[in-house]
C-alpha cells in the first residue's frame, strides 16, 4: 500500500489503445512533459488513461441523477492509479462554437466588462439603471429587436434570385430554388396557384414576381402532377414557399455545408440599420465608459482595451476601480500568452485551436484552483518562438500555485523547461506503447532508443538545421495593396517552383495573407464565372497566375465526422480493396459486387450494429458504454461476408492490417500499393486502415489529405498552401514531412507553408516574415529573403530565433 501522502502519481497496467500494460511513476506539482512520436501513445497515457480515470472518479462522487445530464467517458483501460488528485483538461480538439461564442464569452471577460457598464457606466439624465443582462447581445433584454442580437442583416432581391429573366419558371428562372423533385414540386404547385410557369419570367406581371419571391404566406394546394409514360402518380398536399423564404430558411438551418454555401450566393449581408452592427438595444448603447459604449471597447484589441480601462479606473469611484481592477488582472493573463491582438467580439469560429486552448489556460490561471493536475495538449501549437517564453512562464505559475502540470508536447524548447519527462515509444503504433524513461530530462541521454534523444541533445551543432543551397524562382506572384484584416495595403510576392515559409508571431496576418488572399486569388482564377470574387476583392491587382495551374489547401480540419470515414475510404483505397475481393472465385459464384464489401450499405453489413462493429449500451446512472456488436462481434460484416477471403483474410480482417503490413500484404497490387506508398511516406504507417476519423489528430488529418495528393497523377504545376503542417509532429516526424515536401518542389511544383518549427524555415528557399507584432501592431511585412537574410533583419522577431536555428 501506498501512504496516502505519497508525491507520486502510480499508473500500472494501462492497456488504453496501443499501451502495452504500462507501469509508470510521476510525481505531483511537477511540470511532466510527455513526448515521443506521433502515434507513440504518450496522448493515450496523458489523455485517455490519467485525464480519463480522473473525470470517472469525479463522476463517481456526482449524485446520480445529476450523472444522466452530464457527457460520461467511460472508464480507461487500466489496472490501477493511486496518488491520483482531481484533474482539468484543455485539449487541442475544438467542440463546434456557434457566431454567438466569441472571446469575450470563452474568457468570461464579458461578464466582467457588463458588470462595468451597469454598475460604473454614465447614464443619460432620467435613465433607469440596466442590469448587467442588457448589456449582452444573447439575450432577450440586450438583443437588437430587429437582428436578433447578430449584428446583420442577411437581405436579398429580385436580381439575386433571378440571374436570367429570359428564362421561364419552368426553365429554371429562379436559380435559388433546389434542383430534382423540391424544385419541380414548387413548380408545381405554383402552376396549380394559377401562375403561368410557362412564359419568360421578364413578361410576368410586377405584383406576380413580388408574389412569387418575397410573400411569407405558405398556401397548401392539391397538386394533378403531369402523368408520365409507365408511371402512376395521385394528386397530393402541395405547400408554397416563396424564394426568399426558402433562402433565408435553408441558411440558418441547414446542417449542410454545400447548401448553405448555395443559400449564402443568393444573400447579401448588410449591418443591422436598427443597431448599425452593435447587436444591443439603443438604451444599452446610450451607456458610456470612458466616453465610449460597450461595443467600441469589445471591438478594441485587449491590449488598447487595457490601456483605456487603466486610465479610466485609477481615478474613479471605488466601484469602478474594483472592477477595472479585476478586468485588467484577467486581460494581463492573456495578453501574457501573446493573445492581445484579439479583440472580445472576435467569434470563436474564427479562431485557432490553438488560440482557444491558451485562452481557457488564461482563464484557468485565474481560477485560483490548487491541488489540480491540469493535462495540456500542445500548449505551445500555433506559438511563435517569440511567444512560447510567455507560456512557460504560465505554466509556471500553474504549478507554482499547488498544481501538477501534465504536458504532451513537441517543442523542444518547453521539453527542456520540464521538471520530468515521460518519453513514450519507440515507435507508433504496434511498435511504439512503452514508457522508455521517466525521469528528469538529461537522464533521456542515456536511452538510445528514444527518438527524442536526438533533438534534445543534439551535440555540437545544438538546434542547428543543415544549409542548404535555396533554388532558384521560376517565377513570381505579386498581389499588390492587399486590404484583408490586419493587413493594409500590403505587396507581396511569392516565387514559383521555390518551398517559401511566412512567419510571424501570432496574429501577424499569416494566415490571412496566405489562407485567404493568395488562396482565394488562386481559388476564384480555378473556378472562372461561377467564383465569388472574394479573393479579388481583397487586393488591388494581382500578377504571374497564369503560371500556376492547380491549387491544392491541405488544412488540418477532420477529414470525417463519424467513426464511418476511415483512412481507407479517404484514400480511395477501400475501393481498390472492395474490387479485389469481388474478382475472388467465392464472390463471383455467389454473385457478390463491390458494394457487398462496403459497411455503410445493406447487403454485406452486419444490420445488427448497421455496420459500426459496436453497439451503445445505455446504464442509466453510469456512462453509456460500446459494446462489441453480439453478433459480427466487432467485424461489421455478416457472416457470408466473412466466407469470401482474400489470400486467407476476410475484408475486415484487412481493414484491421496497419498500412504498414497491408504495405506487405499488397505488394503487387499497384492501385493499392500506390496508396499505401505514400502513406508510408508521410509517416503514417502505423494506423490501421479501418481507423475511424474521429481518432486521428488534426496533424494525421493533414498528412493524409498531402498523401492522397501525393498519389495523383500530377498535372501540370501545381501550388500547395499548408498552414502549420507540423503541428502535432514529433521532429523526428516534421523530417519526414519535410522529405516529401521538398520532393514536390524537386518536381517542379511550389509550396507556400505558414510554419512557426525554425528548423522547417530554416530550410526553406525564401521566407516572408509579418509583423511586427499581433493585430494593430502587425499587417506588414518585415522581411523577405532567403533564411540567412531574414535572419539578419533588425526589425523581425522572427530573426534571433530563425539565426540560432542556422546556427549563425
Amino acid at each position: 500500500m501506498h501512504s496516502p501522502h505519497d508525491p507520486y502519481v502510480r499508473v500500472r497496467g494501462a492497456r488504453e489503445h496501443n499501451l502495452q500494460d504500462v507501469n509508470v511513476d510521476i510525481p505531483r506539482d511537477t511540470l511532466t512533459v510527455f513526448t515521443g512520436v506521433s502515434g507513440s501513445g504518450k496522448s493515450s497515457l496523458a489523455f485517455g488513461t490519467i485525464y480519463a480515470e480522473a473525470q470517472r472518479r469525479y463522476f463517481e462522487s456526482v449524485a446520480p441523477y445529476a450523472r444522466r445530464l452530464i457527457h460520461q467517458v467511460g472508464a480507461p483501460a487500466v489496472g490501477e492509479i493511486t496518488g491520483l488528485p482531481p484533474a482539468v483538461s484543455l485539449e487541442q480538439r475544438r467542440s463546434a462554437p456557434g457566431a454567438r461564442s466569441s472571446v469575450g464569452t470563452v474568457t468570461t471577460l464579458s461578464n466582467s466588462l457588463r458588470m462595468l457598464f451597469s454598475r460604473a457606466g454614465e447614464y443619460p439624465a432620467g435613465a433607469e439603471r440596466l442590469d448587467s443582462d442588457a448589456f449582452s447581445p444573447n439575450t432577450a433584454a440586450g438583443a437588437c429587436p430587429e437582428c436578433h442580437g447578430l449584428g446583420r442583416l442577411h437581405r436579398t432581391d429580385e436580381e439575386l434570385l433571378v440571374p436570367d429573366p429570359s428564362l421561364s419558371i419552368r426553365e429554371g428562372a429562379i436559380a435559388a430554388w433546389p434542383g430534382a423533385w423540391q424544385g419541380k414540386n414548387l413548380r408545381d404547385v405554383l402552376d396549380a396557384l394559377g401562375y403561368d410557369v410557362d412564359r419568360p419570367w421578364r413578361q410576368l406581371e410586377a405584383k406576380d414576381r413580388e408574389w412569387i419571391l418575397f410573400t411569407d404566406e405558405q398556401p397548401v394546394v392539391t397538386v394533378h402532377p403531369v402523368r408520365d409514360a409507365g408511371r402512376i402518380q395521385r394528386p397530393y398536399q402541395g405547400t408554397y414557399m416563396s424564394a426568399r423564404r426558402y433562402v433565408l430558411h435553408t441558411f440558418a438551418d441547414t446542417k449542410s455545408r454545400t447548401l448553405r454555401a448555395k443559400a449564402e450566393r443568393f444573400l447579401t449581408s448588410v449591418p443591422c440599420p436598427v443597431c448599425g452592427g452593435s447587436r444591443l438595444r439603443p438604451e444599452a448603447m446610450a451607456v458610456t465608459f470612458a466616453g465610449r459604449t460597450i461595443a467600441e471597447l469589445a471591438a478594441l484589441p485587449l491590449s488598447a482595451l487595457a490601456e483605456v480601462l487603466g486610465g479610466a479606473g485609477a481615478g474613479g469611484e471605488e466601484t469602478a476601480r474594483v472592477l477595472t481592477g479585476d478586468l485588467l488582472a484577467r486581460i494581463g493573463t492573456v495578453t501574457e500568452l501573446g493573445l492581445g491582438y484579439l479583440s472580445l467580439d472576435r467569434t470563436a469560429p474564427t479562431l485557432s485551436s490553438g488560440e482557444l486552448q491558451r485562452l481557457r489556460l488564461a482563464t484557468q490561471l485565474r481560477s485560483g484552483l490548487f491541488g489540480v493536475v491540469y493535462v495540456l495538449d500542445e500548449p505551445s501549437a500555433g506559438l511563435h518562438p517569440a511567444d512560447t517564453e510567455s507560456l512557460l512562464g504560465v505554466l509556471g505559475r500553474l504549478k507554482e500555485a499547488g498544481n501538477s502540470v501534465f504536458v504532451v508536447e513537441h517543442q523542444m524548447d518547453v521539453v527542456r523547461r520540464a521538471d520530468w519527462l515521460v518519453d513514450v515509444g519507440p515507435l507508433a503504433g504496434e511498435h511504439g506503447g512503452r514508457v522508455l524513461h521517466s525521469g528528469p530530462p538529461e537522464a533521456l541521454a542515456e536511452v538510445p532508443e528514444s527518438a527524442t534523444r536526438r533533438f534534445l541533445f543534439p551535440g555540437d551543432g545544438r538546434g542547428t538545421a543543415p544549409v542548404r543551397e535555396p533554388r532558384t524562382p521560376s517565377g513570381w506572384i505579386r498581389l499588390s495593396g492587399v486590404e484583408r484584416h490586419n493587413a493594409r495595403g500590403v505587396d507581396a510576392a511569392f516565387p514559383l517552383g521555390v518551398f517559401t515559409a511566412v512567419t510571424g508571431v501570432s496574429g501577424s496576418g499569416k494566415s490571412t495573407l496566405v489562407g485567404q488572399v493568395l488562396a482565394g486569388v488562386l481559388a476564384d482564377r480555378e473556378a472562372g464565372e461561377e467564383a465569388d470574387g472574394a479573393g479579388e476583392r481583397f487586393c488591388a491587382s494581382v500578377s504571374g497566375l497564369e503560371a500556376v495551374d492547380r491549387l491544392v489547401q491541405v488544412d488540418q480540419k477532420p477529414i470525417g465526422r463519424t467513426p464511418r470515414s476511415n483512412l481507407a475510404t479517404y484514400t480511395g483505397l477501400f475501393d481498390t480493396v472492395r474490387k479485389l475481393f469481388a474478382q475472388t472465385e467465392t464472390a463471383r459464384e455467389r454473385g457478390y459486387t463491390a458494394g457487398r464489401f462496403s459497411f455503410n450499405v445493406s447487403g454485406g453489413r452486419c444490420e445488427t450494429c448497421q455496420g459500426e462493429g459496436f453497439v451503445s449500451v445505455e446504464l442509466l446512472f453510469l456512462p453509456s458504454t460500446y459494446a462489441p456488436c453480439p453478433d459480427c462481434h466487432g467485424a461489421r460484416y455478416n457472416p457470408e461476408t466473412l466466407e469470401v477471403t482474400l489470400r486467407g483474410l476476410t475484408v475486415a480482417q484487412v481493414l484491421d492490417l496497419t498500412v504498414e503490413s497491408a504495405a506487405d500484404f499488397f505488394s503487387g497490387t499497384p492501385a493499392a500499393e500506390r496508396a499505401l506508398t505514400t502513406l508510408l511516406d508521410v509517416g503514417l504507417g502505423y494506423l490501421r486502415l479501418g481507423q475511424p476519423a474521429t481518432e486521428l489528430s488534426g496533424g494525421e488529418a493533414q498528412r493524409i489529405k498531402l498523401a492522397s495528393e501525393l498519389q495523383r497523377t500530377r498535372r501540370g504545376h501545381t501550388l500547395y498552401l499548408l498552414d502549420e503542417p507540423t503541428t502535432g509532429l514529433h521532429p523526428a516526424d516534421v523530417e519526414v514531412l519535410m522529405r516529401q515536401l521538398h520532393g514536390l518542389v524537386d518536381a517542379h511544383n511550389t509550396v507556400v507553408v505558414v510554419e512557426h518549427d525554425m528548423a522547417v524555415v530554416a530550410g526553406a528557399d525564401h521566407v516572408i516574415d509579418l509583423g511586427p507584432g499581433g493585430g494593430d501592431r502587425g499587417g506588414r511585412i518585415v522581411a523577405t529573403g532567403t533564411p540567412q537574410e531574414v535572419a539578419r533583419a533588425a526589425e523581425s522577431r522572427t530573426a534571433p530565433y530563425l539565426a540560432k536555428a542556422l546556427g549563425s
